[in-house]
């Protein structure tokens, strides 16, 4: 066995040898419960209920108690793991999911089918205003059913779902939760709680978070801590429903309060301007332009800079069954927002970003005509941003974007037929002499599933999907020193075109079970940030076109040898290549194997076990640098109880037990905060 992988296995066996030298005497439960079954998980961002196991395109949803044990502080680092999921991370208060190479913004992330409208598409240094600890389940989604949400998400739709509105009378009148818990390496303290109580028509829901985080430890750092990592929040909410025997209808009003470090950060680049495609930098010579090398010394003493952020947000939420005859359901969903965060230097504001906006849509499911049942819907939305100071590198700008959209599902026999459309139109107007943008896309998809034998399918999903140009990519020009670069925008910038194609092979019963995903986007004109010209680490950037193309595999196989231990195995590997010149895209994650072991015990106790490989990233954009390979150790053991008319889940969670220094590829500031080292978290939560 190579020793870099003898780390991995001897963690496995010290964790699991009791589990398996018993698994085949394991006694019953003394408390007659019966061994855990695997329920259907139906995934409510696509309205026509498809499960995990018949959706044409993977998805997957993260709920119940292994949500509990994955979540961490951003909702990047929370999903990262997943099949074809990783995070660009940036330290610990920001993290965006990164979904088969792709984030945001052809990543859409949504709070119960609303889009968040905060400034997290702009910069990965932007929180994302979403708050894992108060999620009761997370899907994400690929294939047709993502053009419900915008032509532009050819990665991926994140739906996180809470419980802010309720939707039923709770059935004892009142219900709730509350959880603890802290961790080792950040000297992380959390602490969360929800109540909802409810009576005739009237239902009110109440919930709030605390949480404070050091900076993390990593180990052979500069005085071993990522200074900067640092991160703080306060989250609350308030949420009423008028809940009758066909639908509901309510609003939330939620509060976050954030404080969180910006790492990486290097006031020696603040001088950097372009001289056409070349950097200048003040004390510097042309011929320090192109500098690689990692190892040159920055201050580490100064305090870190840091963000203050402050986001109000009103949610309202509807759905009515059987409206009118044909009608089967009307479903409504909008968030109107106020955004704003400030990056701090010492006691100054250097640069506030401000986003105000909504976004709003009705869907309505109809009765099945033909043999066809299917979702039809309208959204619409508006976002006014503006960055102001020292870094005010992207104009005031107005977005609107207005949207129509149909999905369709026809069943015959063993197969299942989905088709989907949208048509988009958006318009950017910026403040100042640019030019307004007004530009439309159409984007259509058709899959099929096909059942050719018991427990087997194959499904075929194809889509062609138009994504428009944001107002960063238009119009940005100036100095971005949270990612270090200087972003030049196009305002000619046209929109890109995406042909994708996705092939899935299913075992989806049985004691052993499989999928595996292939999928092809070939893109034309598609717009990325090309590295002009790098001083150190701060890279001179242009969006521009080009066409591009992904590809990649995503395969998990697992085993149940009892009903109280499974194996399996799992990886993922994704490449994405500018076509017809010869040249890599920036910043696509290494490829990942690994494997995972789950066990339960006498109906309380369960245990799992998590080690996997993230391989060498090699093929490089140009002014990248190599990130090398790492191991990853995790391990949780959780006890479900009951005391009184309290149930309860207490959780131990080990992440990287080997302490590996690792670095994250597809993060902006790789080298300057690598993933944090080995950290222990405690918790308890109890239900009402």
């Amino acid at each position: 066995m190579p020793s870099r992988f003898r780390p991995l296995a001897a963690g496995l066996a010290l964790t699991f040898s009791p589990l398996l030298a018993a698994q085949t005497g394991i006694p019953p439960d003394p408390g007659g419960h019966a061994p855990e079954t695997l329920e259907t998980i139906t995934i409510s961002a696509n309205p026509l209920g498809p499960t995990t196991d018949t959706v044409a395109a993977p998805a997957e949803v993260l709920d119940g108690s292994a949500l509990v044990l994955k979540r961490e502080a951003t909702l990047g680092d929370t999903l990262n793991g997943m099949l074809g999921v990783h995070a660009d991370t940036f330290g610990a208060g920001a993290s965006r999911p990164v979904i088969r190479g792709q984030t945001a913004p052809r990543v859409k992330i949504l709070s119960d089918g609303s889009e968040l409208m905060d400034a997290s598409g702009i910069s990965p240094d932007h929180a994302i205003t979403s708050e894992p600890m108060l999620a009761r389940r997370i899907e994400v989604l690929r294939g047709p059913a993502t053009l419900l949400y915008g032509g532009g998400a050819i990665g991926g739709v994140v739906n996180v779902i809470d419980d802010k509105i309720p939707e039923a009378i709770p059935e004892k009148g009142v219900e709730g939760y509350a959880e603890l818990r802290g961790s080792t390496g950040s000297s992380e303290k959390a602490a969360a709680a929800g109540i909802t109580a409810g009576q005739d028509n009237f239902a009110i829901h109440v919930e709030g978070l605390r949480r404070h985080a050091d900076d993390y430890r990593v180990r052979g750092w500069p005085d071993g801590r990522v200074k900067g990592s640092f991160e703080e929040s306060t989250t609350g909410s308030v949420g009423m429903s008028w809940i009758g025997s066909r639908g509901f209808v309510g609003m939330a009003y939620t509060s976050t309060r954030s404080e969180y470090g910006l790492p990486g950060h290097n006031h020696e680049y603040e001088s950097c301007h372009p001289h056409g495609s070349h950097l200048h930098c003040g004390g510097h010579g042309d011929d320090d332009h192109h500098d690689d090398d990692h190892d040159h010394d920055h201050d580490h003493s100064e305090a870190a800079p840091f963000v203050r952020l402050k986001n109000e947000r009103i949610d309202v939420r509807g759905e009515y069954r059987e409206p009118i005859a044909g009608i089967r359901k009307i479903r409504v969903r909008g968030g109107l927002t106020d955004y704003q965060h400030q990056e701090i230097e010492g006691a100054a504001v250097a640069t506030t970003f401000k986003n105000r906006g909504y976004d709003a849509r009705v869907e309505l499911e109809h009765e099945p005509l033909a043999g066809w049942r299917g979702v039809v819907g309208v959204q619409g939305s508006r976002s006014d941003f503006s960055a102001l100071g020292e870094e005010s590198f992207l104009p005031r700008t107005v977005t609107e974007n207005v949207g129509v959209f149909l999905l369709e599902e026809y069943r015959l026999r063993d197969w299942r037929f989905e088709v989907g459309a949208r048509q988009e139109w958006q318009s950017v107007a910026p403040d100042g002499t640019q030019p307004k943008s007004a530009l439309n896309g159409t984007s259509l998809s058709a899959a099929a599933t096909w059942d050719f034998a018991p427990m087997y399918s194959l499904a075929l999903s194809v889509s062609r999907s138009q994504r428009l140009p944001t107002a960063q990519e238009l119009y940005a020009d100036g100095i971005h020193l949270a990612t270090n670069t200087y972003e030049i925008g196009n305002a000619d910038l046209k929109q890109e075109t995406s042909h994708n194609i996705d092939l899935t092979l299913r075992k989806h019963a049985g004691d052993a079970r499989f999928a595996v995903s292939v999928f092809f986007n070939q893109v034309k004109d598609y717009i990325y940030a090309d590295t002009l010209d790098r001083h150190e680490d701060f890279r001179l950037i242009e969006y521009t076109q080009h066409d591009a193309r992904f590809m990649g595999v995503e395969a998990e196989a697992s085993y149940r040898f009892n009903p109280y231990l499974t194996a399996s195995v799992f990886g993922d590997m994704v490449r994405g290549d500018l076509t017809g010149r010869s040249g890599k895209l920036p910043r696509i994650p290494a490829a990942r194997a690994g494997v995972r072991l789950n066990a339960r015990l006498n109906g309380n106790w369960s245990a799992n076990a998590e080690a996997y490989r993230v391989f060498r990233q090699d093929r490089l954009a140009d002014y990248e640098s190599e990130t090398p390979g790492y191991n990853m150790l995790n391990l949780g053991i959780q006890y479900d109880g009951r005391a009184g008319a309290v149930d309860y889940t207490a959780y131990l969670r080990a992440t990287n037990l080997a302490d590996q220094r690792a670095f994250n590829h597809a993060s902006f500031i790789s080298s300057a905060a690598p993933l944090p080292g080995r950290r222990v978290m405690l918790g308890l939560r109890m239900y009402y």
